[in-house]
C-alpha cells in the first residue's frame, strides 16, 4: 500500500510554523526596538536601574515590615496559648479546693458540734478530706467565731493563735452572703511566716450565726511553680494578680513585689476593664515595652498575664531584617552603580558616535558641512518644500582665480583662502535651518528654505560684498582681496522634479555670473517649477 499525506494537517501544521516564526521575530524586533531605545537614551539606563533597586529595596521593606507583624501575632498568639494554659490550672485548682472546703463547711455545721469536745483524730476523719494534703496546700483549719484555731488538718492545734484580724476572716463574719472567697497574700503564723493565699468559706451555727470559717491555706510556691515553667525571654514578664491589683505571683519572682499593689499603673486598668486581651505597653515596674495578654480566670478574683518584652519577640526578626537589608543595600548599590556606569557608557558612545557623524559630514579645512550633508539635506528640504508648497532657494559660490591665487601665492595661501571664504558665507547666512557646505574644491553651495528669489538674490550679495571686503593673509607677502561669484536659483517643486535641477540651475547661473566678469551675483529661472525671473547683475 502506498502512504496516504493528510494534505489539510500538513498545510495547517505549516501555517501554525509560520505564525510562530512571525512572533519570534516580532518579539526579536520589539526586544530590538526598546534596546535601541535605551541606547539612544543613556540617562534611562541609569533611571531604570536605580528605579529597579528602590523597587526591590521597597519589597524587601514591606516583606520585613509584613516579617514584623508576622512575629508580633505569632507572640501574642503564643502567649495567649500560655495564658490559657495557666488559667485552666488555676480555676482547675482552685475548683478542686472550693469542693474540698465545701465538704468542711458541710462536716463542720451538720456533723459536729463545735462546742463539744472531741477527739482530734475524730474532728479530722469528719472535716478533712485527703484533697486536703495536696503537695501545695500549707494547711487545711477550722477557725471557730472567735478567730481561734479549732481543728487542723495536720492535727496541731494552738490554742494562743487567733485569726480575728485576717481579711478572711472578717469579711465572712460581717457579710454572711460572700461565699467562697480568696485572701490577700499574708505571712502564716503556724508556718513560721511563709506567704500563703487563704481560700475561705463561712461556717454557721443552727441558727444562722456566724461561727467561723472554713481556711485552706495554699502557698505562693504554687503560683510561683506554675509560672517557673513559663518561659517568657529575658526581659519578658509573666505574673498573677488580683482583680483589685494585688500581685499574687511574678517571674522574675521578686518577694519584695508579692502583696504589692499595681492598681494605679496604666497597664493593670486596661486589664481591670476588660475579661481578656493583649495590647503593647511599657511596664510601670521597670519601663520595659511588653506584649501584655492576659485573662481574667473564671471562678476567681484572678487574672493571669503574660507579657514577653517586645525586644525579645522582634530579636530574630531584627536578625533577620539586619542581614536582608544589608544585602538588599548592597546588592542595590551594586546595581545603580553598574546601571550608571553603563549608562556613561552609552552617553559616552552616543557622543563619540555623535563627533563621527558630524566629522562624517563635516568638511575638515572648512569646518562646513560636505558634499554627503550637502545632498541628504537637499533631498529632506526638497520633499519639505513639496509638501508645504513654499519655495526653495539655492546658491552656487565659487572663488574667482583660484587657481592663479594658489599658483601665485602656494596651497597654505590657497588653504587660508577657502577658510576665510567660508567664514564669511557662514557669518551671513544665521538662520538655523540654511545650510552652507562646500561643494568641493573652490565651490560652496548654500541652501535657503522658505526663501524667495528676491530673498536669495539678497543673500547672495550680501556674501560677494563681505568676501570682497575680507582681506586674505598669506604667508610674508602681505595682503591680497579674493572675490567670489554667486549663482542663484529659486523654485517651487512640482511632481516629478527633482531636487539636483536646483543645484543644476544654481549652477549655470554661477557661469552666467563669471562670463560677465565674476564678482557678481546672475539670478534665473531653475529648469522645473515657478521661479521669477532675474537677469545678471
Amino acid at each position: 500500500m502506498q502512504p496516504v499525506c493528510n494534505g489539510g494537517n500538513a498545510q495547517v501544521a505549516y501555517r501554525g510554523h509560520s505564525q510562530g516564526r512571525r512572533w519570534r521575530r516580532k518579539l526579536l524586533h520589539n526586544g530590538a526596538g526598546v534596546a535601541r531605545y535605551v541606547g539612544n537614551h543613556p540617562v534611562l539606563a541609569g533611571l531604570a536601574g536605580t528605579l529597579v533597586a528602590v523597587a526591590m529595596a521597597g519589597l524587601t521593606l514591606l516583606t520585613l515590615a509584613n516579617g514584623r507583624a508576622d512575629a508580633l501575632d505569632h507572640a501574642r498568639e503564643t502567649s495567649g496559648n500560655l495564658v490559657s494554659i495557666i488559667s485552666s490550672d488555676l480555676e482547675r485548682n482552685v475548683e478542686i479546693y472550693a469542693l474540698s472546703l465545701q465538704a468542711m463547711v458541710d462536716g463542720a455545721e451538720h456533723h459536729l458540734d463545735l462546742s463539744a469536745g472531741l477527739p482530734d483524730d475524730v474532728r479530722r476523719a469528719v472535716l478533712f478530706d485527703r484533697a486536703t494534703t495536696a503537695a501545695f496546700l500549707g494547711g487545711a483549719y477550722i477557725v471557730g467565731a472567735n478567730g481561734e484555731v479549732i481543728a487542723s488538718q495536720s492535727g496541731g492545734i494552738n490554742r494562743s493563735i487567733r485569726f480575728s484580724d485576717r481579711d478572711y476572716f472578717v469579711v465572712h463574719q460581717r457579710n454572711p452572703a460572700v461565699g467562697l472567697y480568696l485572701s490577700h497574700p499574708f505571712h502564716s503564723r503556724l508556718r513560721d511566716g511563709k506567704l500563703s493565699i487563704g481560700l475561705t468559706r463561712r461556717i454557721n451555727d443552727r441558727d444562722g450565726n456566724f461561727a467561723g470559717v472554713a481556711l485552706l491555706a495554699i502557698r505562693i510556691e504554687y503560683f510561683q511553680h506554675l509560672l517557673e515553667r513559663i518561659s517568657v525571654g529575658k526581659q519578658g514578664s509573666v505574673f498573677i494578680a488580683m482583680n483589685d491589683g494585688t500581685l499574687i505571683a511574678r517571674k522574675p519572682y521578686s518577694p519584695s513585689d508579692i502583696g504589692t499593689s499595681i492598681a494605679k499603673s496604666p497597664t493593670f486598668i486596661r486589664m481591670a476593664a476588660h475579661s481578656a486581651g493583649s495590647y503593647v505597653a511599657h511596664s510601670a515596674m521597670d519601663g520595659v515595652q511588653r506584649m501584655f495578654t492576659y485573662v481574667h480566670v473564671p471562678g476567681t478574683p484572678l487574672i493571669a498575664v503574660v507579657a514577653p518584652a517586645v525586644d525579645d519577640v522582634l530579636a530574630p526578626w531584627r536578625h533577620r531584617a539586619m542581614i536582608s537589608g544589608a544585602l538588599t543595600i548592597a546588592f542595590g548599590a551594586v546595581f545603580v552603580v553598574v546601571s550608571w556606569l553603563l549608562a556613561y557608557a552609552l552617553h559616552g558612545r552616543l557622543r563619540a558616535q555623535a563627533a563621527l557623524m558630524r566629522l562624517a559630514a563635516t568638511d575638515p579645512l572648512t569646518g562646513l558641512s560636505n558634499r554627503r550633508a550637502l545632498d541628504n539635506r537637499l533631498d529632506e528640504e526638497w520633499r519639505r518644500a513639496r509638501r508645504s508648497g513654499q519655495p526653495l532657494s539655492a546658491l552656487f559660490i565659487d572663488i574667482d582665480h583660484f587657481k592663479r591665487f594658489n599658483d601665485t601665492y602656494g596651497h597654505a595661501s590657497g588653504d587660508e583662502a577657502l577658510s576665510a571664504v567660508a567664514e564669511c558665507i557662514s557669518s551671513t547666512v544665521r538662520r538655523a535651518v540654511d545650510l552652507v557646505a562646500r561643494y568641493g574644491g573652490e565651490e560652496f553651495a548654500v541652501i535657503l528654505p522658505d526663501t524667495s528669489a528676491d530673498g536669495a538674490r539678497a543673500v547672495a550679495e550680501k556674501i560677494r560684498r563681505s568676501v570682497q571686503a575680507q582681506d586674505i593673509l598669506h604667508g610674508g607677502a602681505g595682503t591680497v582681496t579674493v572675490t567670489v561669484s554667486v549663482g542663484c536659483a529659486t523654485i517651487v517643486p512640482a511632481q516629478g522634479a527633482n531636487a539636483l535641477d536646483l543645484l543644476a540651475a544654481a549652477d549655470r547661473q554661477l557661469y552666467v555670473a563669471k562670463a560677465a566678469g565674476r564678482n557678481r551675483v546672475a539670478c534665473g529661472p531653475a529648469a522645473v517649477g515657478s521661479v521669477a525671473q532675474d537677469s545678471p547683475s
